[in-house]
């Protein structure tokens, strides 16, 4: 176990964070001493203690709960001192406190307090907006009356004075900054538990808030691409409703004007057969015989007499 305090006077655990590591699995954890050249702590496991029924897991989640344990015994002896004097005398620099690899967060005593700075830090732009929008609701509700208990807030875009001298890359951030400030009335009695666990568990909580909040939108936004999916496919239908309706009704003139044609038609012939009737000369019984006699052109032969010369 690498330091996972840096600013601390003494490198070594105390009592009561071995005691705190020895009552995980005292079967199956022991503490090496001296501990190896580096690390703050070595551990020996009797992997025959190990139970192969079902209470395997476990112990083997107890175990992976040492980096924990050893960090938060450490923040409560920090924060049991909080009244101490010895800020004044310039025995205490800003104590970094890893908790992950990645997210590191600083202590900075002072006269009758602890400031808890967190440097945030996000991959994705649109990450940064969310939790920047979040911290200053945040520092706005904790500085209402309601809730004038809890410890004091702040966020800004750059390290706090105290920091200053701090590796670079420890302070490299595009989240900005966020601090507590701890006094003795949130580290009485039940409350120093609480207030080591919301520490520690800060940087996980501000995450997840982000990643909630991402996909609320995320859902909100296919929640309002369906409903406008919805008024379009209800605007085609009815745009295919007054087409068909359309068709329909030049289906129908079509038909209609096809009927009173064949009605015209069949009137007009009727109309115009009556004409005919009117038009035709009367019909005499036996005129017709009559003008096959008496009106008879005379019939002329085509054909012709050659007429023959005689001599006398």
């Amino acid at each position: 176990m690498p330091p996972l305090c840096h600013g601390v006077i003494q490198n070594e655990l105390s009592s009561y964070t071995i005691e705190m590591v020895k009552g995980l699995c005292p079967n199956v954890v022991g503490i090496a001493e001296p501990a190896k050249e580096g690390y703050q702590l070595t551990l020996k496991l009797n992997l025959n203690q190990i139970p192969q029924n079902k209470d395997y897991d476990k112990v083997i989640k107890e175990i992976s709960t040492v980096h924990s344990v050893i960090l938060s015994s450490q923040l409560k002896e920090i924060l049991w001192n909080v009244n101490f004097d010895d800020a004044l005398q310039g025995m205490y620099k800003p104590i970094k406190l890893v908790y992950h690899p990645k997210d590191h967060f600083f202590l900075i005593r002072q006269p009758q307090r602890i400031i808890a700075v967190f440097p945030i830090r996000f991959r994705e732009k649109s990450d940064v907006i969310i939790a920047t929008a979040f911290f200053q609701e945040l520092v706005d509700v904790g500085s209402s009356d309601k809730w004038a208990k809890v410890p004091p807030c702040n966020w800004s875009a750059i390290p706090p004075p105290e920091l200053r001298g701090e590796a670079f890359e420890d302070l490299s951030t595009n989240g900005g900054f966020f601090t507590f400030d701890i006094s003795s009335r949130h580290v009485e009695g039940n409350r120093l538990d609480k207030t080591v666990w919301n520490l520690l568990n800060f940087n996980a909580y501000v995450r997840y808030h982000v990643k909630s909040t991402k996909g609320f939108i995320q859902r909100r936004m296919r929640k309002r691409l369906e409903s406008l999916v919805e008024v379009l496919h209800q605007t085609n239908l009815e745009e295919n409703e007054q087409t068909k309706q359309h068709q329909v009704y030049r289906y129908t003139k079509k038909l209609v004007r096809s009927a009173k044609y064949a009605v015209l038609k069949q009137r007009w012939g009727t109309f115009g057969r009556k004409i005919k009737r009117i038009r035709f000369r009367l019909k005499i019984h036996g005129f017709t015989r009559f003008r096959q006699q008496w009106f008879r052109f005379p019939k002329f032969s085509t054909g012709y007499t050659k007429i023959v010369e005689k001599s006398a």
